[in-house]
């Protein structure tokens, strides 16, 4: 373990520390790829991959909160967590879906 100050505020590092900020990093990563996908299609867009950074990083921060026995970070991911596979099994569904017609047609 280690100390970073920042603004004169002095943080233990270790490594659940580092687990933290790597999910939130991940996290984020899930609103930067829409914001960059959506500039390049001119229209809002919500590709797939912000769905598994969402179940990446919400599994990697509930698991960090589980740690630190955080209740309201713990809430907020798992009722996340189920949105968010929910979301990707209905995607899976429609591309099962496509790829089924495409080959019977």
């Amino acid at each position: 373990m280690f100390q970073v100050t920042i603004f004169n505020w002095v943080f233990d590092i270790d490594l659940w520390v580092v687990m933290g900020l790597i999910a939130q990093g991940m996290f984020f990563m899930r609103f930067f790829v829409q914001w960059i996908i959506s500039e390049r299609q001119g229209k809002s867009t919500v590709p797939v991959a912000f769905w598994i950074f969402s179940v990446l990083g919400g599994t990697m921060l509930l698991i960090y909160a589980t740690h630190r026995r955080d209740l309201v970070i713990m809430l907020g991911q798992a009722g996340g967590l189920i949105i968010y596979a929910r979301n990707l099994m209905l995607i899976y569904k429609e591309t099962r879906q496509t790829r089924n017609e495409q080959q019977q047609a």
